[in-house]
């Protein structure tokens, strides 16, 4: 079995916001997959299903944001799993809306997301899938100036989520990849090139 986790925060008023970009790839998932996910387990809602030909937890944190790696490592352990097991999408500043990039370990470079699960497993060694969001939006005209919280956390337009729809789309057929062929096979086929240093997201 594999743990299939989307990072973001629980509540509506979070829903189609930036930072909840791996909670809606886990969403599309399961509707692929014809599943609902409700059931609470390990501090998250799960739900267990094959995606790919391969058993799968999918998993929705309920911790909010910086504690994401109480409810992966309890996850982990209570399915006994390694974190050779786990899959982790979440939203990445860095990389441009309607892109994605898949990576077999890293920093959280910002993330708390993604620092939390690294300080709770101990180890940065785990597969990742980064939607790209794209980065905070500046107007000159002196009336809009979003900061990165703010723009994390505020809902997204609807030109934007079109946009990242298809970052979605990409995201699932990213996991199935990491399923059946591997993570470097993954890396390959979906990984694109991007701005030269923007690997150090937010």
């Amino acid at each position: 079995m594999k743990l299939i986790v989307g990072l973001g925060n629980p509540g509506p008023e979070y829903a189609f916001t930036p930072h909840n970009a791996g909670f809606l790839a886990i969403d599309r998932i399961a509707v692929i997959c014809d599943v609902q996910i409700a059931n609470r387990r390990g501090r998250a809602l799960t739900a267990r299903t094959k995606l790919a030909g391969h058993e799968v937890l999918l998993a929705k944190p309920e911790t909010f944001m910086n504690l994401s790696g109480l409810s992966v490592a309890a996850l982990l352990n209570e399915l006994e799993l390694g974190v050779e097991d786990l899959i982790v999408l979440y939203d990445e500043l860095a990389i441009p809306l309607g892109t994605i990039r898949i990576r077999e370990r890293g920093s959280a470079a910002g993330h708390n997301g993604v620092k939390s699960i690294s300080g709770v497993l101990g180890t940065e060694e785990w597969t990742r899938i980064r939607i790209g969001i794209g980065k905070p939006p500046t107007e000159t005209g002196g009336i809009v100036k979003s900061g990165g919280k703010d723009f994390l956390l505020t809902p997204m337009r609807k030109q934007a989520l079109g946009e990242l729809d298809e970052s979605l789309d990409q995201a699932v057929r990213a996991v199935e990849a990491v399923l059946t062929k591997g993570v470097s096979a993954a890396m390959n086929e979906f990984n694109r090139k991007i701005e030269p240093g923007s690997e150090n997201g937010i």
